[in-house]
């Protein structure tokens, strides 16, 4: 699974510097040279984490990461705030802003890839673990295998990315625009009806492996779908 990271820092040296480490250990790096670049590059491409400088002109990172803390679509996305501020306060106050992490200047290579690969352990574990399971849910990436109280579930491809986005992120509600951009593609036009169609192949065959026509997706009235956190099934 290709892991998409956005970073954004008004200094060349280092933002080269980071993304080359970056991508030299299996990322995809999209650069962004200040905070408004970054919003419509993580508007544009929806990165798996993003990496924001708190100093950068018109829009810092601190700001940055509040707007994106505010919207839906970004509000659960991992954040890993830089600065050369080292004093506790500082730390405190871009962890309430909502970052996930915070890393004082200057900072390994080591250091950033740690960070980053905890986090995304933390937030996403979909894109680390080979297997994710959730109840009698079991996926399997490498196999392409579902089961659902220990028996096999026949998906489509389709339907099969829809189950693993709700899975990465159980409770997370996804709108049918967005479930759109992120299965059949950015920029492709399909009408919103047709996510509900195979949400339902999805649901229909999932209830055929339960004993008591177990359901464990949700339907969000005017929001989208999500898989159910408060029962697991």
């Amino acid at each position: 699974m290709e892991i998409k990271i956005l970073i954004a820092d008004d200094e060349p040296n280092q933002l080269e510097l980071m993304a080359f480490n970056l991508k030299s250990s299996g990322f995809i790096c999209i650069k962004a040279r200040n905070g408004e670049e970054a919003l419509e590059l993580i508007e544009e491409n929806s990165p798996d984490l993003v990496i924001l400088d708190w100093m950068m002109p018109n829009m810092s990172g601190i700001d940055l990461c509040r707007s994106l803390r505010s919207r839906a679509e970004t509000k659960q996305l991992p954040i890993i705030i830089l600065s050369a501020r080292s004093e506790d306060s500082d730390k405190s106050l871009g962890l309430d802003t909502g970052a996930d992490d915070y890393i004082s200047k200057p900072f390994s290579p080591k250091e950033l890839i740690s960070r980053v690969n905890a986090l995304l352990r933390r937030s996403r574990p979909g894109l680390i673990n080979e297997v994710l399971e959730h109840g009698k849910l079991k996926l399997s990436l490498t196999e392409m295998i579902v089961t659902f109280n220990n028996k096999n579930v026949k998906l489509g491809p389709k339907e099969f990315k829809l189950l693993y986005l709700l899975m990465e992120r159980p409770g997370h509600v996804f709108s049918r625009s967005k479930l759109l951009d992120l299965v059949w593609g950015h920029g492709v036009y399909v009408e919103e009806r047709t996510v509900d169609v195979h949400m339902s192949r999805l649901r229909k065959a999932i209830k055929s492996k339960s004993e008591n026509n177990e359901d464990p997706i949700r339907t969000v009235r005017d929001g989208g779908y999500s898989l159910l956190t408060n029962k697991i099934i």
